[in-house]
């Protein structure tokens, strides 16, 4: 007979207790976003209703920070992810005397603590004469997101295998028709996952843009300012459909992986 370890569950018995502690607080926004609630009883349950999901811009203000916050994760994304790819294949591709102090320097806002990196941004908008806006919000997030955007693109370039890249030049390709037909098809995943996480973090960042940003409203500034009197049941639906959204994304791209790993193996 086997005996029983209780050494052997413990581990489980961690992973299960850790995947439930960070599920509540989404399990709660998930449930609270179907509370029929007023507008100042918004911490105590109601009774169901599916009006809030139905009428999720009521409340103006939640849509228009919810719009704010889309348009500069989509501008800063885009920027971001155009200038790191390019610095990615320079301090990959390329030997230059400061490249070693540009590696430096791009992993400074990773390890640099928010709080200082928006101050000293804000601090330097206003010596130069930049009100806070628009404008200043996604500046600050490009700087913020760059790093992320080149470690992940640069691990990519470290993959590729330059006879490829050969093969296309013996073909007589030119470097942009090489750049173009085989150099970015191979990079577009890395670019895409580098993409997505620069979306997310400017999408969910409230440090930075809080310092930055003036009257410029962001779905995370409201959720703080609102915060106080009960995060509006509308907050709710919006941050639940991003949740639920990236995980049907998760799913689907799974699947489609495990269909083209299917279609490989049948070859």
């Amino acid at each position: 007979m086997k005996r029983f370890s209780l050494s052997k569950l413990t581990l489980p018995i961690y992973s299960f207790l850790a995947v439930v502690f960070m599920l509540i607080p989404i399990v709660y926004t998930i449930v609270f976003s179907f509370n029929d609630s007023l507008p100042r009883n918004q911490r105590t349950w109601q009774g169901f209703t599916f009006d809030k999901w139905i009428n999720v811009c009521e409340r103006q203000d939640v849509c228009g920070a919810l719009g704010n916050s889309i348009f500069i994760g989509v501008v800063s994304t885009l920027i971001a992810t155009v200038l790191g790819t390019a610095l990615a294949i320079g301090l990959v591709r390329y030997k230059f005397k400061a490249r070693a102090l540009v590696n430096l320097a791009l992993f400074l806002p990773m390890a640099t603590p928010e709080i200082v990196l928006g101050a000293g941004l804000a601090g330097l908008f206003f010596n130069v004469g930049f009100a806070p806006g628009m404008t200043t919000v996604i500046i600050a997030h490009v700087m913020f997101c760059l790093s992320f955007v080149v470690v992940t693109v640069k691990a990519r370039v470290q993959t590729l295998d330059p006879v490829l890249e050969e093969a296309g030049r013996d073909l007589y390709a030119n470097p942009t028709q090489v750049f173009w037909k085989i150099t970015f098809p191979l990079l577009l995943p890395g670019i895409i996952s580098a993409a997505l996480l620069s979306f997310s973090l400017s999408f969910d960042d409230f440090i930075i843009t809080y310092f930055n940003s003036g009257d410029v409203d962001t779905f995370p500034k409201n959720i703080y300012v609102t915060a106080s009197r009960g995060v509006p049941a509308q907050a709710n639906v919006i941050a639940s459909a991003v949740f639920l959204t990236a995980i049907i994304a998760v799913f689907a791209s799974q699947i489609n992986s495990a269909m083209k790993r299917k279609r490989l193996a049948k070859k």
